[in-house]
């Protein structure tokens, strides 16, 4: 039986809590406290940006190759016998200059025999003289013996002498006229007989003459094959040698990079209107040397599958300076840089556009992403064709987080901008750091720091490009200041 308190206790325990309920309900807004004023609103992402402006542009494209000389000889020997002077020193890098005296061969037996075709042809003068005296009698006798039978002729009208006497004279003229006819065909033999000597001493006079092998032009000894005392036979090498007037370098350039440089060279323009420079890098410095287009190369390089363009450049012997620019040599492996007029043209960093699209900072400062079209490719920079116009402020940065429509900080990097302009112009830039090359996180008070700590890394990868060549399976993938090595993949 249930005693009144457990009721009474009963009664309190739900009582209690639905007291307290209400309660909160009706004093939930004297409850209400203003929101904490440290609470910070999400700032705007910096990114690094430039303002787009025309700038002077030399659209340029580079290649890779090995020097060959333009010019190659091999001395042979185009006489036999006995080396009996040689050039001294004659041997493998040695400088000649044109027309020294390099080999002579013993010419003795030559000269022997020239002097017996002089004693020939001094014969052969003196059988004529002798056949001419006999012509001059025998022209005598013949004129008598023509006077002879025309008075035997009118004797025999006359009935005066016989027939037998008549015939008689008349063999007696033939016979004159014969010999006449023989002495004259002597001297035509004899004349003939000179021509082929006289021939025959000129052939060996050339022959004495080639006995002394001189050089061409000046050259430069690339191997020695023969030496003072040898015999040697017709045909034999001797020696070879390169010019010293000029080198060629074909050098290989990446399929379709040729021809939007020669669309920016202007209507109608050819490989040979391109200028040319040939460059090699060292540790401390870059040497160059002017070049000029000669012709396109031969075929298609079936590894690389790269187009080559044959360049020229004259005197680099006289071109060299001790400690400053060393000469072309044969096998040196060389950059070649082919170039078209300068231009103005809107000119982005290409790492900006390399995805066909971009991102710039509208006028509410906001990101918007935009479809970009280029028309070139040069190292680290790109030729916008369609997409973007002057004033345009592009993003150079990639923030971590790229949504359109959020906002951002754009912060402008003058120096990039500094830097777009000299390598626009054909210089490397490297004075100062790519400062668009790195990401700027989102949450960043300040994008300059972010991208002060990749100074070092920059500086670091500029120097190593600075002191290695660049390797032939690159051949004209790379810029020249070593950024930008396997961009420029447009065609």
């Amino acid at each position: 039986m249930t005693t009144p308190g457990e009721v009474i206790r009963r009664l309190l325990m739900v009582a209690a809590p639905a007291a307290l309920g209400v309660a909160a309900v009706l004093y939930a807004g004297e409850l209400k406290q203003p929101p904490d004023g440290s609470a910070k609103v999400p700032q705007a992402a910096p990114v690094r940006v430039i303002t787009l402006a025309p700038v002077d542009l030399v659209p340029q494209v580079r290649g890779y190759g090995t020097v060959v000389p333009v010019h190659e000889w091999k001395a042979v020997a185009r006489v036999e016998g006995e080396i009996v002077e040689i050039a001294r020193p004659l041997g493998a890098g040695d400088l000649v200059r044109a027309g020294t005296p390099l080999f002579r061969i013993d010419d003795t037996d030559l000269k022997l025999d020239l002097a017996n075709i002089d004693a020939q042809l001094a014969a052969s003068k003196v059988k004529d003289a002798t056949v001419e005296d006999s012509l001059a009698l025998a022209r005598s006798d013949l004129a008598l013996a023509q006077a002879d039978l025309k008075r035997q002729e009118q004797l025999a009208g006359q009935k005066v002498v016989t027939q037998s006497a008549l015939e008689t004279s008349r063999r007696q003229e033939l016979t004159a006229r014969t010999k006449v006819t023989e002495l004259q065909s002597q001297i035509t033999l004899n004349a003939a007989e000179r021509d082929v000597l006289v021939t025959q001493r000129a052939s060996l006079e050339r022959a004495i003459a080639l006995a002394e092998i001189r050089a061409p032009f000046d050259l430069r000894v690339t191997s020695l094959d023969a030496d003072l005392g040898q015999y040697v036979a017709r045909g034999q090498s001797l020696m070879s040698g390169e010019g010293l007037a000029a080198v060629d370098i074909s050098a290989q350039f990446p399929i379709g990079r040729i021809g939007p440089l020669l669309r920016l060279a202007g209507e109608g323009a050819a490989v040979t209107d391109l200028k040319a420079k040939v460059m090699m890098t060292e540790p401390e410095k870059t040497v160059s040397w002017a070049a000029q287009v000669e012709r396109m190369g031969e075929a298609i390089d079936e590894r690389t599958q790269s187009a080559p363009v044959v360049v020229r450049v004259t005197e680099p012997l006289a071109q060299s300076k001790a400690g400053e620019r060393p000469p072309l040599r044969r096998n040196m492996f060389v950059e070649v840089v082919l170039s078209a007029p300068k231009r103005a043209a809107l000119v982005v960093p290409f790492e900006a556009v390399q995805s066909g699209t971009a991102l710039v900072v509208s006028a509410e400062g906001t990101l918007e992403k935009r479809p970009v079209t280029t028309s070139f490719v040069s190292g680290d920079l790109a030729v916008v064709a369609k997409g973007l116009a002057a004033g345009d402020v592009l993003v150079i940065t990639d923030p971590t987080i790229a949504v359109p429509g959020m906002a951002v900080k754009p912060v402008e990097d003058e120096a990039r901008k500094a830097q777009i302009a000299a390598e626009a112009l054909g210089g490397s830039g490297s004075g100062a750091a790519k400062t668009g090359a790195g990401k700027s996180g989102a949450g960043k008070s300040d994008a300059t720091k972010t991208d002060a700590t990749k100074t070092d890394a920059t500086k670091t990868d500029a120097a190593k490009a600075d002191g290695a060549a660049p390797a032939p399976t690159k051949t004209g993938t790379g810029t020249g200041n070593g950024s930008g090595a396997g961009k420029g993949t447009t065609p």
